[in-house]
């Protein structure tokens, strides 16, 4: 009793002293936290390798290991713990932390991360039970948000378990307005699978919206096997199958509000009903690389403590990593689908682009890149390329040591008015990628 006396007497100088964003606000009239989102959120989540099986010593082993391998300069800030960290509700009905896997509480952890320029990310479910049947926040979801407050907590992924005649918007709202009265910035991220077409209504109630169900390490879309029982068994979201469904929704992200097609799966690899997934560097780059071109977030989700060189050089580099985070804050477009190749451009600041070629088929891919054939006149952002009058640097994001080349080449004496189209070959791997920054020349 005494802990829920101090917990409540926590919260009520959170709600007195909070900041003027929430005060004097009605609860149904509380925005979203702003300036959390500008560009996507970037960071590390527990579920894609650990599931359920997290403590705290993983958790603040994987943030060393985030500060010591320049993950925490590169912009991955957040460190989210997902399902399975719950203790019991105490008497009052206030939350805690399971007291055997994270015996020094969640304040505490909060404060370690914070120590390290680093943030504590947090999961509940908008249900009455989680995903794998901890405590939801059904009917608790202002006195969660206190007690997230009053840990030191910076982000919540809310799920859609166990939300039977529950209403996607409301609830979500309900939570949004729960965080605003607790009184301390928190990054809203949905995670309801995109059942409820949440791009359509939910730009001001969270800061991302998953768009797909769950993502796993596999590349092209998995077959279905069944149970004894003559039942699915559950097989994992493709590479390509989340493409495929988050990409035509990039009129709906921006600044503040981004399309969520899952976590990252570089460098994982996990095994369900017998079936092993993996996928290889090749698969991960263009894995990595889509991923920044559709502007979404980037939550890693395998083992720091044991990860490859290879994998390491994905989720670090560099020239990908401001394709995500432009602040321009427009999701890629696919240009070109055909049965083993992608094209996607994405328009970047100070007239740049991004720009890639996907290798989807099982040979490599020798193809020519004629420019002419490139043109790109996007309705969404009113962006142009004009090939044939703007001369672009051309430099490889992959491949930093290959000298830049241009997209035109200007006739000379005569022919000066003459723009000549300079036609590049270039190779793409079996399920790899080519990409590079396309920058006007002045």
């Amino acid at each position: 009793m005494k802990k829920a006396l101090i917990l409540i007497a926590s919260a009520a100088m959170i709600l007195l002293s909070g900041n003027a964003f929430a005060q004097g606000r009605r609860s149904a009239d509380i925005p979203k936290y702003p300036g959390l989102a500008d560009t996507p959120q970037m960071g590390w989540n527990s579920w894609n390798r650990f599931m359920t099986e997290i403590n705290e010593e993983l958790i603040m082993a994987t943030a060393d290991a985030m500060v010591d391998l320049g993950l925490v300069d590169a912009g991955y800030v957040y460190l989210n713990l997902d399902d399975g960290w719950h203790g019991e509700r105490d008497e009052l009905g206030f939350i805690t932390c399971d007291p055997v896997k994270f015996p020094h509480g969640m304040k505490a952890l909060a404060d370690y991360l914070h120590s390290k320029g680093m943030k504590l990310g947090i999961y509940s479910d908008a249900g009455n039970f989680t995903c794998a049947g901890y405590s939801g926040s059904r009917g608790h979801e202002y006195q969660d948000a206190i007690t997230y407050a009053s840990w030191g907590v910076d982000y919540l992924k809310y799920d859609w378990c166990a939300t039977q005649n529950v209403n996607a918007k409301g609830a979500y709202t309900l939570m949004r307005n729960a965080l605003g009265k607790a009184g301390r910035p928190i990054l809203f991220s949905m995670c309801e699978w995109g059942t409820s077409k949440p791009w359509e209504w939910a730009a001001d109630v969270a800061h991302s919206w998953r768009t797909t169900h769950d993502i796993g390490p596999a590349f092209l879309p998995v077959p279905i096997t069944y149970n004894e029982q003559g039942r699915p068994n559950w097989r994992p979201q493709s590479i390509i199958d989340i493409i495929n469904q988050n990409e035509p929704l990039r009129k709906y992200a921006g600044p503040g509000h981004w399309n969520d097609p899952d976590m990252l799966e570089v460098g994982n690899n996990i095994t369900v009903n017998g079936i092993y997934y993996e996928m290889t560097d090749s698969e991960d780059r263009a894995h990595f690389t889509i991923w920044c071109m559709m502007a979404a977030p980037l939550l890693l989700g395998n083992d720091l403590t044991k990860i490859t060189p290879e994998s390491l050089a994905i989720i670090t580099n560099k020239d990908m990593i401001a394709v995500d985070q432009d602040p321009l804050g427009i999701q890629g477009l696919r240009l070109i689908n055909t049965e083993t190749l992608q094209y996607w451009f994405k328009p970047l600041v100070n007239g740049d682009w991004a720009f890639c070629v996907m290798n989807i088929g099982e040979e490599p891919a020798n193809i020519a890149l004629d420019w002419s054939a490139l043109e790109v006149d996007d309705e969404l952002s009113g962006r142009k390329t004009d090939f044939a009058n703007i001369n672009y640097t051309v430099k490889s994001i992959w491949t930093p040591n290959d000298k830049p080349f241009n997209t035109l080449v200007k006739g000379k004496g005569k022919q000066r008015k003459q723009m000549v189209t300079n036609v590049v070959n270039v190779t793409v791997p079996v399920h790899d990628v080519v990409a590079y920054r396309l920058t006007p020349v002045k």
